[in-house]
C-alpha cells in the first residue's frame, strides 16, 4: 500500500480544483462562443483552456457542418480567428488575465470518437480496434444511427492488388477506437476537386490569433 504524504494529497487535490476550474471555463467560453462558430456556418467541435502561471491558451476547434464535403481552409480559419478574437476581448466576465487564442480544425489524425465524425468521412478508409476481435480496415460505405457499415480490405501479399471482402456492420459500442487512413490517391483527388486551388487540410489548420 503506497502512503502518500500530506504535500501530496495538498498538490493532488489543487490539480484537481484546477482541472474542475479550467473545465467550467472552457464551457463558458464555448456557450459565449458559439453564436461566432454560428455566424460562419461552422461546428464548434471543442473549446480547451490551459494555464501556465497566469497566462491562458484557449484552444478553439471548428469543422465543417456534418453535411459539407473536404475541410476546413486557412483561408476560413484566419476569417474567424478575429470575430473570435473580438468576442474573447469583450467578454463581460473576462479576469482581464493574458492569454493566448488559438483557433484549428481536425485532422485525419483526429480519433473518431461521434457519429458525426464517421458521417464526415464515408468514402474514407478507416481502421477500426472493435471491443473484441482484429483490427479492421476498410473503406466506410454507411453510417446509421446505431453503427457503421463498411467495405473490409483483405490482407494480400506485398505487390498485391487490395481485395474487398463482404459488408460489414459494426455497432458503435463495438468499435474501441475508429480512425481515418491517409490515401495519397485520394487526397490527390480532393485536390483536384478544390476549385480555389488551396492545399486540402487533412493535417489540421492552426490559427494563432
Amino acid at each position: 500500500m503506497t502512503v502518500r504524504s500530506g504535500n501530496e494529497k495538498h498538490a493532488s487535490t489543487r490539480k484537481s480544483a484546477l482541472e474542475a476550474e479550467l473545465q467550467v471555463e472552457a464551457q463558458r467560453l464555448r456557450t459565449r462562443l458559439q453564436p461566432v462558430v454560428d455566424e460562419h456556418n461552422l461546428y464548434l467541435e471543442d473549446v480547451e483552456v490551459k494555464v501556465a502561471g497566469s497566462h491562458r491558451t484557449v484552444h478553439v476547434v471548428v469543422d465543417l457542418p456534418e453535411e459539407s464535403t473536404g475541410s476546413v481552409g486557412l483561408d476560413v480559419i484566419s476569417a474567424i480567428s478575429s470575430d473570435l478574437s473580438a468576442a474573447m476581448d469583450s467578454d463581460p466576465e473576462d479576469d482581464d488575465r493574458p492569454y493566448n487564442l488559438e483557433i484549428s480544425s481536425p485532422g485525419v489524425s483526429r480519433p473518431l470518437t461521434e457519429p458525426r465524425h464517421w458521417r464526415r468521412n464515408v468514402g474514407r478508409m478507416v481502421e477500426i480496434k472493435p471491443v473484441t476481435g482484429d483490427v479492421v480496415v476498410g473503406r466506410l460505405q454507411d453510417v446509421t444511427a446505431t453503427g457503421i457499415r463498411l467495405t473490409p480490405q483483405l490482407p494480400v501479399k506485398k505487390g498485391q492488388k487490395p481485395k474487398q471482402g463482404d459488408p460489414l456492420a459494426l455497432e458503435f459500442s463495438k468499435i474501441r477506437k475508429g480512425t481515418v487512413q491517409v490515401e495519397f490517391a485520394h487526397l490527390e483527388d480532393e485536390h483536384h476537386e478544390n476549385s480555389d486551388g488551396a492545399e486540402p487540410d487533412d493535417s489540421g489548420a492552426v490559427h494563432r490569433a
